[in-house]
C-alpha cells in the first residue's frame, strides 16, 4: 500500500508548484495596452464604479432592512476598512504598473493557487455586479414609465416561476449591457470619455440631491417615534456594514487599469485616494439626507430617492433623480466591462486560464476576445436569471480579495527587493558587506567548487540589516530566529496571524449565538487568539522591511501625504481582521454558493491552469554545476572551502602545490 503514497520529494515539488510565485519583467512599463489614461482619468473611473446603483439602491435597501438610520455608521465603517485595503492597493499598483488588480498582486507574493483563486472570484464579482446593476437600470428606467415596460414583457412574454430565473426576462437590461460592450470595445480612451460624461450628469444629481435634502430635511424622522437612530443595534450595523462593501467594489478598477496609466506611480495611489474619499463622502451624505426626509421604515427598496422625493411632493425632482440615478449605473457598468476582461486577460497570459482571452486587438489595444465573450455572458445573466440571492456574493468576494492583498503587502514588504539578494551565510542571514580573508585583504573568486559561492567573515556592527532580517534590538533575546532565512519568519508569523484572526473573530461573531459558550471559556478564547494575534504582529514588526521607495508605499514612518502612510505592519493587520469579521456576519447560504464556486475554480485550475502556467517554463532544469573557489590573501584554501562547498557536491582536495601557490 505504501507504493500508493506519494513520495515526499513529489509532495514537496507539488507544494511549490501551488506556490510557486510570478517573476515580473525588469521593464514593468512595457505593454500591448495603449498607456492613454491620466490621474483624473482613473479618479472618475473609480468614482464611475463605486457611485452608481450602490447610492440609489443599496441605501434605501440597507437603510429599511438591515440598519435603519444607522446605515449612516455601515458606510463610515465600510469606508474604514475599504480605505485600509485601498492603502495596500496603491501601493501595489504604483510598485507592479500590471493589469490584474487583486490576482496579480496575490499572484507576485503571495502563490500562484491563491492568486487564481482570487482571480477566479473577482471574476464572478464582476459579472453578478454588472449584471444585477443593468437590472437595477432597467428598474428605475421601468419605473420613470410607471412599469409599461415590465407589464408589457410579462403580457406578451411571460412570467415564469422557476427557482434561481428571474420572474420575466429583462430584455432592457440585458440591451445595455451589449450597448456598453461595444461601446468597451473601441478601446480605453472612448471608454474614458464615455464614462466623464456620465460621471458629470451624475456627480451633478448628487449635489441636487445633497441641496434639496438638507432643505427637506425633518428630524424627527430619527426619532423614537419612528424607531430610533439605530433600531437593528450593534448586529444590524455590522450586518449593514459586510453589505455596504458592494459599494466599495469599484475602486479596485483603478488598480486593474494601472497598465494602461501613463503614470502609475503617481497616478494610482492618487487615482485611489481621491475617488475612496469622494465616494465615501456622497455616500455618508445621501445616506443622512434619505434617512431625514423619511421616516426609514417607508422607503422604496427599489428606488428609494426618486420615491422620497415623490412622497414630499416634488415629482420633477424625482424625476430628475431617477434619470440621474440611470447615468450612475452606466458608469458602474462600464467599470465593470472595463475591469473584468483585463482581469481575465491577465489569467490568460500567465497561462493559468484559456490562452485565447489573451489576445489584444492591434488597433483599439484591448482584449476585445475576452470583452465580447464576458459582456455576452454578463447579459445572459441579467436577461434569466433571479440575482437578488447573488448579491450578497459581491462582498464576500471583494472581502476576501482585500485580506489577501493585505496579507501580500505584509509578504511583499518584508522581501529582499529584485536583484539585490545576498546569498545566505551559515547562520542563515544573507551576507551584505564585501567579505575580506584573513589578512584584511580582498577576496578574489575563481571558478573551482560552487555555482555562488560567498565566504561570511563580516563584521556585524557594520552589517546593514537586509529586509525580512531580525533587527538588532530584538537579536539577542531572538537569536533562535537567526537561522531561518531573511522574510520565511515574517511569512509564518503573516499565517499564523491570520489564522489567529478568523478564529478571534469566530468566537466574537457565533461564540454567544451558535456555539453557547460559558462566560469563562468565551473570555479565555477571546484572550488566547488575541495574544496569538498580536504576537504574530510583532514578530512581523521585530524584522526590517524594505527601504523607501520612489513609489507610493503604505510606509512604517510618517511622511507627506500621498507619499507614505503610517503603521505598518498594523494597517494591513487591522485590515485583515476587518475584512474576516464582515465576511463572518454574511449568511450562510453565500457561504455555500462561495463554497461551491470555489471548487468549480479547483476544477479548473487542475485541469487546465496548473499544467499551462508560464511559471513552468521558469522551473530550474538539471545544469552543470560550475564551481569556484575563493583565493584568500593568507590562509589555507583547502581549509576554507571543505566548509563551504555544497553538500551536493563530494570535498575535492587540491594537490598541496596548488594550496601553496594560493597562500604565496
Amino acid at each position: 500500500m505504501a507504493r500508493w503514497l506519494p513520495r515526499s520529494t513529489a509532495l514537496t515539488r507539488f507544494c511549490q508548484k501551488l506556490n510557486r510565485v510570478k517573476t515580473l519583467e525588469d521593464d514593468m512599463m512595457e505593454t500591448s495596452f495603449n498607456r492613454c489614461l491620466s490621474t483624473i482619468d482613473l479618479t472618475l473611473l473609480g468614482i464611475g464604479g463605486m457611485v452608481g446603483s450602490g447610492l440609489y439602491v443599496l441605501t434605501g435597501t440597507v437603510a429599511k432592512e438591515i440598519a435603519g438610520p444607522a446605515v449612516i455608521v455601515s458606510f463610515i465603517i465600510a469606508g474604514f476598512a475599504s480605505l485600509l485595503a485601498a492603502f495596500c492597493y496603491a501601493e501595489f499598483g504604483a510598485r507592479v504598473p500590471k493589469t490584474g488588480s487583486a490576482y496579480m498582486f496575490t499572484y507576485v507574493s503571495v502563490g500562484e493557487i491563491w492568486a487564481f483563486l482570487i482571480g477566479w472570484n473577482v471574476l464572478l464579482e464582476y459579472m453578478i455586479g454588472g449584471a444585477a446593476v443593468a437590472r437595477a437600470w432597467s428598474g428605475y428606467l421601468d419605473s420613470i414609465f410607471d412599469h409599461k415596460i415590465k407589464n408589457f414583457t410579462e403580457t406578451h412574454v411571460g412570467a415564469w416561476q422557476v427557482p434561481f430565473l428571474a420572474r420575466y426576462p429583462d430584455f432592457l437590461a440585458a440591451a445595455i449591457l451589449l450597448v456598453a460592450t461595444i461601446f468597451i470595445s473601441f478601446g480605453a480612451k472612448v471608454s474614458s470619455w464615455l464614462n466623464h460624461v456620465f460621471s458629470a450628469i451624475s456627480m451633478g444629481v448628487i449635489l441636487f440631491i445633497l441641496v434639496m435634502g438638507f432643505v427637506l430635511a425633518q428630524p424627527k424622522n430619527w426619532s423614537t417615534q419612528e424607531g430610533g437612530f439605530a433600531p437593528y443595534g450593534l448586529s444590524g450595523i455590522m450586518a449593514g456594514t459586510a453589505t455596504c462593501f458592494y459599494a466599495f467594489v469599484g475602486f479596485d478598477v483603478i488598480a486593474a487599469s494601472s497598465e494602461e496609466a501613463r503614470n502609475p506611480q503617481r497616478a494610482v495611489p492618487r487615482a485611489i485616494a481621491f475617488s475612496l474619499g469622494l465616494a465615501t463622502g456622497a455616500y455618508i451624505l445621501v445616506s443622512v439626507v434619505l434617512t431625514l426626509m423619511v421616516p426609514w421604515h417607508t422607503l422604496d427598496p427599489d428606488s428609494a430617492l426618486a420615491d422620497a422625493f415623490y412622497r414630499r411632493g416634488y415629482a420633477w425632482a424625482g424625476f430628475l433623480v431617477a434619470a440621474g440615478s440611470i447615468c450612475a449605473m452606466n458608469t458602474v457598468l462600464l467599470s465593470n466591462l472595463f475591469s473584468l476582461p483585463r482581469i481575465v486577460y491577465a489569467m490568460a497570459e500567465d497561462g493559468l486560464f484559456f490562452q485565447v482571452f489573451s489576445r489584444v486587438h492591434p488597433c483599439t489595444q484591448v482584449p476585445v476576445v475576452g470583452i465580447v465573450v464576458f459582456g455576452l455572458l454578463m447579459a445572459l445573466l441579467a436577461l434569466i436569471f433571479d440575482l437578488e440571492a447573488l448579491v450578497q456574493f459581491l462582498s464576500i468576494g471583494t472581502l476576501l480579495a482585500y485580506t489577501f492583498v493585505a496579507a501580500s503587502i505584509i509578504v511583499l514588504r518584508f522581501q529582499q527587493q529584485k536583484g539585490d539578494v545576498p546569498a545566505p551565510g551559515p547562520s542563515g542571514q544573507p551576507s551584505t558587506e564585501p567579505h575580506e580573508g584573513p589578512s584584511g585583504g580582498e577576496l578574489k573568486e575563481y571558478e573551482s567548487f560552487s555555482d555562488k559561492l560567498h565566504l561570511v567573515d563580516r563584521d556585524k556592527s557594520k552589517e546593514q540589516r537586509e529586509p525580512g532580517q531580525l533587527k538588532a534590538a530584538f537579536e539577542p533575546y531572538l537569536e533562535f530566529l537567526s537561522d531561518f532565512y531573511p522574510g520565511e519568519v515574517v511569512t509564518i508569523a503573516v499565517v499564523t496571524l491570520m489564522v489567529s484572526a478568523i478564529c478571534l473573530c469566530s468566537i466574537l461573531v457565533f461564540g454567544n449565538t451558535h456555539l453557547h459558550l460559558p462566560t469563562w471559556s468565551y473570555s479565555l478564547l477571546l484572550v488566547l487568539f488575541s495574544l496569538g494575534f498580536l504576537l504574530s504582529l510583532l514578530l512581523i514588526w521585530a524584522h526590517e522591511q524594505q527601504h523607501s521607495t520612489q513609489t507610493f508605499q503604505v510606509s512604517p514612518l510618517p511622511a507627506p501625504f500621498l507619499r507614505q502612510i503610517p503603521l505598518v505592519p498594523l494597517s494591513p493587520a487591522l485590515s485583515i481582521i476587518l475584512n474576516i469579521y464582515l465576511m463572518l456576519k454574511l449568511s450562510y447560504m453565500t457561504w455555500l454558493r462561495f463554497t461551491i464556486w470555489l471548487l468549480l475554480g479547483l476544477f479548473v485550475y487542475f485541469g487546465y491552469g496548473i499544467w499551462h502556467s508560464k511559471e513552468n517554463l521558469r522551473e530550474p532544469r538539471a545544469q552543470r554545476v560550475s564551481a569556484r573557489y575563493v583565493v584568500f590573501p593568507g590562509g589555507s584554501l583547502e581549509e576554507r572551502v571543505q566548509a563551504v562547498q555544497p553538500s551536493s557536491q563530494p570535498a575535492t582536495r587540491l594537490p598541496d602545490t596548488d594550496s601553496e601557490d594560493c597562500k604565496r
